[in-house]
């Protein structure tokens, strides 16, 4: 699949992701790459004297979790122009090393641009542990294309071929 453009979604559509374990491997590199090393994700023994009795994902790694489910759909591959905000993002619950999160996406709203080739589509995300409680859920609108009028959407290998 290339993507879905503008014109193949409609409000109140809902896709769903496969599931995705967070590992240690994954809080340890990330807290590697962010430069975030508090110990309420990274030391087992202070965080066994807090709140949740054990080390916590950091919450921006599950949003970025959250993109790559996205993309594991292919809704957007080839279509997707640009990743506009995050909206209203809430951490509902936490995540552990050994949950399962995954993804339901809702298409809230969808409007074309002025220029036409493109539309603004905002995006109702929700992330869901194997309990299927929602840990983390708000909106991330995207800027996608819009079928070419003249190919319908169709690359150029299948119009020579058409021809």
């Amino acid at each position: 699949m290339l993507g879905l453009f503008l014109e193949d979604l409609e409000e109140g559509q809902v896709f769903s992701s496969r599931g995705r374990t967070v590992t240690e491997t994954d809080i340890v590199n990330f807290a590697g790459l962010s430069g975030d090393f508090n110990p309420i994700h990274l030391d087992q023994e202070t965080a066994a004297r807090g709140r949740y009795g054990r080390p916590v994902a950091h919450g921006v790694l599950t949003i970025s979790m959250v993109t790559g489910l996205i993309d594991s759909l292919g809704l957007f591959q080839q279509t997707m122009i640009a990743m506009l905000g995050i909206n209203e993002w809430s951490f509902r619950l936490p995540v552990f090393a050994g949950d399962t999160i995954r993804l339901r996406m809702t298409i809230l709203s969808i409007r074309r641009t002025s220029s036409g080739d493109r539309g603004i589509v905002v995006r109702g995300l929700e992330v869901i542990n194997q309990r299927d409680e929602v840990v983390q859920d708000g909106s991330i609108t995207v800027m996608v294309k819009a079928r070419d009028p003249k190919t319908d959407g169709r690359t150029e290998s299948q119009i020579e071929l058409e021809a």
